[in-house]
């Protein structure tokens, strides 16, 4: 069994009398990729802002690489290994593909500026997008804003990479192509936790899914165990009379 790189213990998070998240434990292995799924407001986004910095946990503990990271800023936990997207990308809009990889080159790994354009030559090629790479990002389409930013997180030499519904508003002719990247990043040895509706991506994709509802964590196993558990169809479609 290999070793985990996360351990989500017993974390909570809650915003006044609501628990978006409550007493959720889970464990990432090195390797995997982990799908996170639940329906809209199951509390899946809030874990991953809690993981990634964004919130610290009101209890529990976040363990990246047997360091308890909960409560660390988003860019300490950064340069500690762990990067995200987000579902609508933030790119710096002004700037070209390029030169936002470069930024994240520069101030995330501190390369400097020649080291920072090899890379980000570099990564271009890896999510197809070398034909883009002095085009400003406010000229590019949606999917490729979204390759954009796997390979902008790529840049700062993640161990763990957290991704927020990567496959939104995409059409089916688009997602192999996402598919296919986020296998190049798992042989990369990058680890990958994913939030995503799109069953296609989490069948194809995953090695495991963890299901919430309601801030609480109601399954943890494979695809096609997870797509026929009881409580997982009664999370989605609501309990038959």
């Amino acid at each position: 069994m290999k070793e985990s790189i996360l351990s989500v213990v017993e974390v909570s998070k809650h915003f006044g009398g609501l628990f978006a998240v409550d007493n959720v434990s889970c464990d990432v292995q090195v390797g995997e990729v982990v799908g996170l799924m639940g329906p809209n407001g199951a509390g899946k986004t809030t874990l991953v802002n809690v993981i990634g910095g964004v919130y610290k946990p009101d209890s529990g503990a976040v363990k990246f690489k047997g360091k308890d990271i909960a409560g660390l800023s988003p860019y300490k936990i950064c340069h500690l290994g762990i990067a995200r997207t987000y579902q609508i990308p933030q790119p710096f809009v002004n700037l070209t593909a390029a030169e936002n990889i470069m930024v994240a080159a520069r101030y995330a790994k501190g390369l400097g500026k020649s080291a920072a354009e090899t890379e980000a030559i570099k990564l271009l090629d890896l999510v197809n997008l070398s034909d883009k790479k002095d085009v400003p990002t406010k000229n590019l389409e949606a999917v490729t804003l979204k390759r954009l930013e796997f390979a902008r997180t790529l840049a700062t030499e993640p161990e763990l990479l957290l991704l927020d519904e990567v496959a939104a508003g995409l059409t089916e002719e688009e997602i192999p192509l996402i598919l296919d990247i986020l296998k190049r990043i798992q042989q990369m040895g990058v680890t990958i936790v994913l939030i995503e509706h799109v069953m296609r991506v989490m069948t194809a994709a995953v090695d495991r899914i963890i299901v919430m509802d309601k801030g609480e964590k109601i399954a943890d196993d494979t695809p096609d165990k997870v797509m026929h558990d009881k409580k997982v169809i009664e999370a989605y479609l609501g309990k038959s009379e």
